[in-house]
Protein backbone atom coordinates (compact mmCIF):
# COMPACT_ATOMS: atom_id res chain seq x y z
CA UNK A 1 0.00 0.00 0.00
CA UNK A 2 2.71 2.03 0.72
CA UNK A 3 4.40 1.64 -2.69
CA UNK A 4 0.84 2.34 -4.29
CA UNK A 5 0.67 5.58 -2.12
CA UNK A 6 4.15 6.72 -3.40
CA UNK A 7 3.14 5.80 -7.18
CA UNK A 8 0.21 8.12 -6.69
CA UNK A 9 1.57 10.92 -5.57
CA UNK A 10 4.58 10.81 -7.97
CA UNK A 11 1.97 10.62 -10.77
CA UNK A 12 0.23 13.83 -9.38
CA UNK A 13 3.48 15.72 -10.27
CA UNK A 14 2.87 17.60 -12.96
CA UNK A 15 5.87 17.36 -15.09
CA UNK A 16 5.85 13.87 -14.46
CA UNK A 17 2.31 13.20 -15.41
CA UNK A 18 2.57 15.16 -18.52
CA UNK A 19 5.64 12.42 -19.33
CA UNK A 20 3.59 9.60 -19.14
CA UNK A 21 0.68 10.65 -20.59
CA UNK A 22 1.82 12.47 -23.55
CA UNK A 23 5.11 11.51 -24.74
CA UNK A 24 3.63 8.08 -25.06
CA UNK A 25 2.81 6.44 -28.68
CA UNK A 26 -0.71 8.37 -27.56
CA UNK A 27 -3.02 6.37 -30.44
CA UNK A 28 -1.44 3.01 -29.91
CA UNK A 29 -2.24 2.77 -26.73
CA UNK A 30 -5.77 4.35 -26.88
CA UNK A 31 -6.45 1.35 -28.58
CA UNK A 32 -5.20 -1.32 -26.70
CA UNK A 33 -6.33 -0.13 -24.10
CA UNK A 34 -10.06 0.09 -25.59
CA UNK A 35 -9.17 -3.74 -26.20
CA UNK A 36 -8.21 -4.91 -23.05
CA UNK A 37 -11.28 -3.03 -21.18
CA UNK A 38 -13.24 -5.31 -23.18
CA UNK A 39 -12.05 -8.45 -22.06
CA UNK A 40 -14.62 -10.27 -20.58
CA UNK A 41 -13.40 -12.07 -17.37
CA UNK A 42 -14.98 -11.41 -14.03
CA UNK A 43 -11.61 -12.05 -12.43
CA UNK A 44 -9.60 -9.39 -15.07
CA UNK A 45 -12.29 -7.14 -14.21
CA UNK A 46 -12.21 -7.79 -10.41
CA UNK A 47 -8.51 -6.89 -10.28
CA UNK A 48 -8.81 -3.86 -13.05
CA UNK A 49 -11.32 -2.43 -10.98
CA UNK A 50 -9.26 -2.41 -7.55
CA UNK A 51 -5.90 -1.02 -9.03
CA UNK A 52 -8.37 1.59 -10.75
CA UNK A 53 -9.94 2.28 -7.32
CA UNK A 54 -6.14 2.70 -5.66
CA UNK A 55 -5.62 5.74 -7.78
CA UNK A 56 -8.68 7.45 -7.96
CA UNK A 57 -12.12 7.46 -5.81
CA UNK A 58 -14.39 5.79 -7.97
CA UNK A 59 -18.12 7.39 -8.00
CA UNK A 60 -20.29 4.44 -7.38
CA UNK A 61 -23.27 5.24 -5.12
CA UNK A 62 -25.62 7.07 -8.23
CA UNK A 63 -24.53 4.15 -10.24
CA UNK A 64 -26.79 0.62 -11.16
CA UNK A 65 -25.21 -1.89 -9.31
CA UNK A 66 -22.97 -4.47 -11.13
CA UNK A 67 -21.51 -7.42 -11.15
CA UNK A 68 -19.49 -6.08 -14.44
CA UNK A 69 -18.35 -8.31 -16.96
CA UNK A 70 -15.65 -6.11 -18.43
CA UNK A 71 -13.77 -2.72 -17.55
CA UNK A 72 -15.74 -1.25 -20.38
CA UNK A 73 -18.78 -2.21 -19.06
CA UNK A 74 -18.07 -0.85 -15.56
CA UNK A 75 -17.05 2.39 -17.39
CA UNK A 76 -20.03 2.86 -19.33
CA UNK A 77 -22.15 1.88 -16.18
CA UNK A 78 -25.94 3.36 -16.45
CA UNK A 79 -26.96 5.40 -13.30
CA UNK A 80 -29.86 3.99 -11.23
CA UNK A 81 -33.18 5.17 -11.62
CA UNK A 82 -33.90 8.73 -10.18
CA UNK A 83 -30.08 9.46 -9.42
CA UNK A 84 -29.75 12.87 -11.30
CA UNK A 85 -33.16 15.09 -11.55
CA UNK A 86 -33.41 17.33 -14.84
CA UNK A 87 -33.66 20.90 -13.95
CA UNK A 88 -35.43 21.66 -17.33
CA UNK A 89 -37.50 24.80 -18.13
CA UNK A 90 -38.07 27.32 -20.60
CA UNK A 91 -34.84 28.69 -21.93
CA UNK A 92 -32.54 26.62 -19.39
CA UNK A 93 -29.95 24.33 -20.62
CA UNK A 94 -29.16 21.30 -18.61
CA UNK A 95 -25.40 19.84 -18.35
CA UNK A 96 -24.99 17.01 -20.77
CA UNK A 97 -22.54 15.22 -18.36
CA UNK A 98 -21.23 14.85 -15.04
CA UNK A 99 -18.27 16.65 -14.40
CA UNK A 100 -15.58 19.64 -13.60
CA UNK A 101 -16.42 23.40 -15.22
CA UNK A 102 -13.37 24.06 -16.84
CA UNK A 103 -12.47 27.28 -18.90
CA UNK A 104 -16.15 29.15 -19.81
CA UNK A 105 -17.25 32.61 -21.19
CA UNK A 106 -17.99 34.64 -24.14
CA UNK A 107 -16.87 33.73 -27.65
CA UNK A 108 -15.69 36.45 -28.71
CA UNK A 109 -15.71 37.02 -32.32
CA UNK A 110 -15.16 33.13 -33.40
CA UNK A 111 -12.34 32.83 -30.61
CA UNK A 112 -12.60 30.63 -26.94
CA UNK A 113 -10.28 29.66 -24.87
CA UNK A 114 -9.12 26.02 -23.56
CA UNK A 115 -6.63 27.91 -20.50
CA UNK A 116 -5.67 31.38 -19.98
CA UNK A 117 -3.48 31.95 -22.52
CA UNK A 118 -4.56 29.29 -24.83
CA UNK A 119 -6.66 30.32 -27.19
CA UNK A 120 -8.50 28.42 -30.30
CA UNK A 121 -10.80 29.46 -33.13
CA UNK A 122 -14.65 28.11 -33.35
CA UNK A 123 -13.83 26.68 -37.09
CA UNK A 124 -10.72 25.42 -35.60
CA UNK A 125 -13.23 22.74 -33.15
CA UNK A 126 -16.12 22.34 -35.48
CA UNK A 127 -15.04 23.21 -39.33
CA UNK A 128 -16.19 25.05 -41.99
CA UNK A 129 -19.64 24.83 -40.89
CA UNK A 130 -22.83 27.37 -41.80
CA UNK A 131 -24.02 26.34 -38.35
CA UNK A 132 -20.70 28.54 -36.50
CA UNK A 133 -22.42 31.46 -37.28
CA UNK A 134 -25.13 31.00 -34.74
CA UNK A 135 -22.37 30.26 -31.85
CA UNK A 136 -19.72 33.47 -33.23
CA UNK A 137 -20.43 35.26 -30.63
CA UNK A 138 -22.40 33.09 -28.26
CA UNK A 139 -21.45 31.47 -25.05
CA UNK A 140 -19.07 28.25 -24.29
CA UNK A 141 -18.15 25.97 -20.96
CA UNK A 142 -15.87 23.27 -21.01
CA UNK A 143 -16.58 20.13 -18.93
CA UNK A 144 -14.33 17.63 -18.13
CA UNK A 145 -15.24 14.17 -17.12
CA UNK A 146 -12.70 12.36 -14.38
CA UNK A 147 -12.16 8.88 -15.29
CA UNK A 148 -13.97 8.16 -11.92
CA UNK A 149 -17.37 9.45 -12.96
CA UNK A 150 -20.46 8.62 -14.76
CA UNK A 151 -19.75 8.78 -18.72
CA UNK A 152 -22.65 8.76 -20.27
CA UNK A 153 -24.08 11.78 -22.62
CA UNK A 154 -27.11 13.52 -22.57
CA UNK A 155 -28.88 16.10 -24.13
CA UNK A 156 -28.78 19.48 -22.48
CA UNK A 157 -32.74 20.52 -23.65
CA UNK A 158 -35.63 19.29 -25.53
CA UNK A 159 -34.40 19.02 -29.57
CA UNK A 160 -33.74 17.51 -32.62
CA UNK A 161 -30.58 16.37 -34.27
CA UNK A 162 -30.52 15.85 -37.84
CA UNK A 163 -26.64 14.98 -38.36
CA UNK A 164 -23.83 14.43 -36.98
CA UNK A 165 -19.90 15.70 -37.81
CA UNK A 166 -16.97 13.18 -36.75
CA UNK A 167 -13.23 14.91 -36.36
CA UNK A 168 -10.23 11.66 -36.06
CA UNK A 169 -7.75 13.29 -34.56
CA UNK A 170 -4.66 12.50 -32.17
CA UNK A 171 -5.73 11.75 -28.13
CA UNK A 172 -3.54 14.43 -26.33
CA UNK A 173 -4.70 14.35 -22.41
CA UNK A 174 -6.78 16.98 -21.65
CA UNK A 175 -5.79 17.59 -18.19
CA UNK A 176 -5.45 20.96 -16.73
CA UNK A 177 -1.52 20.69 -17.25
CA UNK A 178 -2.12 19.57 -21.17
CA UNK A 179 -4.45 22.39 -21.44
CA UNK A 180 -1.63 24.71 -20.36
CA UNK A 181 1.11 23.04 -22.61
CA UNK A 182 -0.71 22.16 -25.25
CA UNK A 183 -2.02 24.70 -28.19
CA UNK A 184 -4.98 24.17 -29.90
CA UNK A 185 -5.56 20.76 -28.28
CA UNK A 186 -9.15 20.43 -28.02
CA UNK A 187 -9.54 21.01 -32.09
CA UNK A 188 -6.26 18.34 -32.37
CA UNK A 189 -8.03 15.76 -30.61
CA UNK A 190 -10.59 13.04 -31.81
CA UNK A 191 -14.03 14.50 -31.43
CA UNK A 192 -17.68 15.29 -32.77
CA UNK A 193 -20.00 17.82 -33.34
CA UNK A 194 -24.01 17.50 -32.47
CA UNK A 195 -25.72 20.46 -33.12
CA UNK A 196 -29.03 20.34 -31.31
CA UNK A 197 -32.02 22.17 -32.45
CA UNK A 198 -33.45 23.75 -29.46
CA UNK A 199 -37.54 22.67 -29.33
CA UNK A 200 -39.55 26.26 -29.53
CA UNK A 201 -37.00 28.09 -31.21
CA UNK A 202 -34.34 28.98 -33.94
CA UNK A 203 -31.48 28.14 -31.63
CA UNK A 204 -29.21 25.69 -32.22
CA UNK A 205 -26.44 24.35 -29.40
CA UNK A 206 -23.60 22.75 -30.27
CA UNK A 207 -22.30 19.63 -27.86
CA UNK A 208 -18.70 18.63 -28.73
CA UNK A 209 -17.53 15.42 -27.04
CA UNK A 210 -13.48 15.29 -27.32
CA UNK A 211 -11.52 12.14 -26.77
CA UNK A 212 -8.40 11.92 -24.91
CA UNK A 213 -5.13 9.61 -24.31
CA UNK A 214 -6.63 6.25 -23.24
CA UNK A 215 -10.01 7.09 -23.27
CA UNK A 216 -11.09 7.68 -27.31
CA UNK A 217 -13.98 6.79 -28.98
CA UNK A 218 -18.35 7.54 -28.63
CA UNK A 219 -21.26 5.55 -28.92
CA UNK A 220 -24.44 7.68 -30.23
CA UNK A 221 -27.82 6.51 -29.93
CA UNK A 222 -28.56 8.31 -33.30
CA UNK A 223 -26.21 6.96 -35.77
CA UNK A 224 -25.16 3.38 -35.81
CA UNK A 225 -21.74 3.73 -36.21
CA UNK A 226 -18.94 3.47 -32.98
CA UNK A 227 -16.52 6.72 -33.48
CA UNK A 228 -12.99 6.04 -32.84
CA UNK A 229 -9.51 6.41 -34.36
CA UNK A 230 -9.76 3.51 -36.75
CA UNK A 231 -12.96 4.77 -38.37
CA UNK A 232 -12.27 7.03 -41.62
CA UNK A 233 -15.47 8.20 -42.83
CA UNK A 234 -17.68 9.53 -44.13
CA UNK A 235 -17.35 12.79 -41.84
CA UNK A 236 -20.56 14.03 -41.65
CA UNK A 237 -23.64 11.60 -40.92
CA UNK A 238 -27.16 11.99 -41.33
CA UNK A 239 -29.77 11.57 -38.78
CA UNK A 240 -32.94 12.62 -37.39
CA UNK A 241 -34.00 11.88 -33.60
CA UNK A 242 -35.66 13.88 -31.17
CA UNK A 243 -35.19 13.50 -27.69
CA UNK A 244 -36.39 15.57 -24.27
CA UNK A 245 -33.85 17.55 -21.41
CA UNK A 246 -31.97 14.98 -19.81
CA UNK A 247 -32.65 12.02 -22.50
CA UNK A 248 -29.55 9.80 -23.09
CA UNK A 249 -27.67 10.82 -26.70
CA UNK A 250 -24.80 8.35 -25.71
CA UNK A 251 -21.51 7.55 -24.15
CA UNK A 252 -18.34 7.68 -23.93
CA UNK A 253 -16.63 4.34 -24.39
CA UNK A 254 -14.18 5.97 -22.51
CA UNK A 255 -14.13 9.38 -21.06
CA UNK A 256 -13.28 12.92 -21.25
CA UNK A 257 -14.55 16.35 -22.29
CA UNK A 258 -17.43 17.96 -23.57
CA UNK A 259 -17.78 21.51 -24.58
CA UNK A 260 -21.24 22.97 -24.91
CA UNK A 261 -21.68 25.80 -27.81
CA UNK A 262 -24.85 28.31 -26.96
CA UNK A 263 -26.07 31.38 -29.34
CA UNK A 264 -25.93 34.53 -28.01
CA UNK A 265 -28.30 35.30 -25.17
CA UNK A 266 -27.26 32.39 -22.81
CA UNK A 267 -24.96 32.98 -19.99
CA UNK A 268 -23.48 30.31 -17.61
CA UNK A 269 -25.44 30.36 -14.65
CA UNK A 270 -23.47 32.31 -11.66
CA UNK A 271 -23.85 28.98 -9.73
CA UNK A 272 -20.97 27.96 -11.98
CA UNK A 273 -17.31 28.74 -11.86
CA UNK A 274 -13.64 26.69 -13.20
CA UNK A 275 -12.84 24.07 -10.85
CA UNK A 276 -16.75 23.11 -9.53
CA UNK A 277 -18.32 19.96 -10.20
CA UNK A 278 -21.45 19.97 -11.61
CA UNK A 279 -23.80 16.87 -12.56
CA UNK A 280 -25.86 15.69 -15.12
CA UNK A 281 -29.60 17.36 -15.36
CA UNK A 282 -28.28 20.82 -13.70
CA UNK A 283 -28.88 23.91 -14.73
CA UNK A 284 -25.96 24.94 -16.55
CA UNK A 285 -27.09 28.36 -18.79
CA UNK A 286 -30.00 30.53 -19.26
CA UNK A 287 -31.44 32.41 -21.85
CA UNK A 288 -32.04 36.66 -21.29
Amino acid sequence: MTLLRTLRHVLAHEDINFLLTNRIPRQWCTIWMGRISQIRSPLFTRVALWLWSRFTDLELQDTAPGPYASVHDFFIRPLRAGARPVEAAPGVLVSPCDGIVGAHGRIEDGQLFQAKGFPYRLDELVGDTPLAAQWRNGEFVTLRIQSSMYHRLHAPCAGRVRGVTYFSGDTWNVNPIALQRVEKLFCKNERALLPVEVDGTADVVGVVPVAAVLVASIRLHAIDTTLHLRYRGPNHLPCDTTFGAGDELGWFQHGSTVIVLAPPGYRLLERWQTGERIRMGQALMGKG
